[in-house]
């Protein structure tokens, strides 16, 4: 059974990956000239999915923050091309958030600046130990201890 302190050792760790993962995708955005943050990118990454434009307060909820965070967010985005609001077909009183072209072009960046990242944060593990720590992190992920065959 882990001690309380192996448990704050192991918490400190993954604030300490959390926060270089974090440095290391914003360095590979900054490098392809995108003008996109990480969470402008979240956001991006989000909206993709959709059949049909999201309202806000969908994207909120999905990305787990309060609507003015999206607003500010869609701001930034519409100003530079990346998104654009459009009306509601069936009540003109709410606005929906689609991708536009440049949008779409820069997910296909963003999505090559992640797989950089990656590639750079598990360059020192062997194929072997990614399996491992793929299957550990489906676990921290999901919550539920994995089951051994």
């Amino acid at each position: 059974m882990n001690t309380p302190d192996a448990d704050g050792v192991l918490a400190e760790q993954l604030l300490r990956l959390t926060r270089r993962v974090h440095r290391i995708q914003k360095r590979h955005l900054q490098q392809r000239g995108l003008g996109i943050t990480p969470a402008q990118s979240r956001l991006l990454r989000t909206l993709a999915p959709y059949a049909s434009p999201p309202r806000m307060t969908d994207l909120a909820e999905r990305l787990e923050v309060v609507p003015r965070a999206v607003t500010t967010l869609v701001d930034g985005l519409e100003a530079s091309g990346k998104v654009r609001r459009v009306p509601d077909p069936t009540n003109r009183r709410v606005i929906r958030i689609e991708l536009t072209d440049d949008g779409r072009r820069a997910l296909r960046e963003l999505r090559g600046a992640r797989r950089a990242a990656a590639e750079d944060i598990l360059a020192p593990l062997t194929d072997e130990q990614r399996k491992v720590l793929g299957g550990l992190l489906d676990t921290l992920v999901d919550g539920m201890p994995a089951v051994e065959d």
